[in-house]
Formats: C-alpha cells, sequence, structure tokens
C-alpha cells in the first residue's frame, strides 16, 4: 500500500472550525486511500473527486503527520502531485482501474 501526502499546506477554514494549514492525502488505489483514510479517523464522505485520478482528502497538518508517522510517503506540491496523478492517468489508460 502506497498512500501520498503533499505539502500544499493552503490555510484555509472549513466549517466553522478554525483556519488550519490544509494539504492533499493520496493513494494507488481508491481501496488504500479509503482503508488509511479510516485509519485515521477520516470520514468516508469527506472524500474529494471520488472515482476519479484526482481522488483524496484534504488534511490539516495534524492529520498530515499522523499519517507520514503511519508511513505516508511525502511528495512536492505542485511537481510530485502532477507526477502521481500522471503516473495514475497512464495506468488508468492501460488499462488498470486503480
Amino acid at each position: 500500500m502506497t498512500i501520498y501526502v503533499d505539502d500544499m499546506r493552503r490555510r484555509a477554514k472549513v466549517g466553522a472550525g478554525r483556519p488550519a494549514n490544509w494539504s492533499h492525502m493520496f493513494a494507488d488505489t481508491p481501496e488504500e486511500l479509503r482503508e488509511f483514510a479510516q485509519q485515521l479517523g477520516l470520514r468516508p464522505e469527506w472524500i474529494q473527486h471520488e472515482g476519479t485520478i484526482r481522488e483524496h482528502f484534504d488534511v490539516t497538518d495534524t492529520v498530515r503527520a499522523q499519517a507520514v508517522a503511519a508511513g505516508a510517503e511525502e511528495i512536492k506540491y505542485p511537481h510530485g502531485t502532477a507526477k502521481l496523478l500522471d503516473r495514475k492517468r497512464a495506468a488508468r489508460k492501460a488499462g488498470d482501474p486503480s
């Protein structure tokens, strides 16, 4: 299982919460992403761009650190994120459903 977290760290306020720095958490497959997100306590309905190569969870710095501690690979935003999406796009084009 490979999980990736980028270092976008965009400052945003979501809902009634306090502002936080947000990044993206991706995986090689949708199943891996959901399983890892569940381990981190993320709710399934928080997924973004479900069913696309851009499928991810937005994560705060705290959750990002938990993901890294649990084995997620850190990637650079935007270049590392773009490379990951290019790889996923090529795999999908080649017939790999992940």
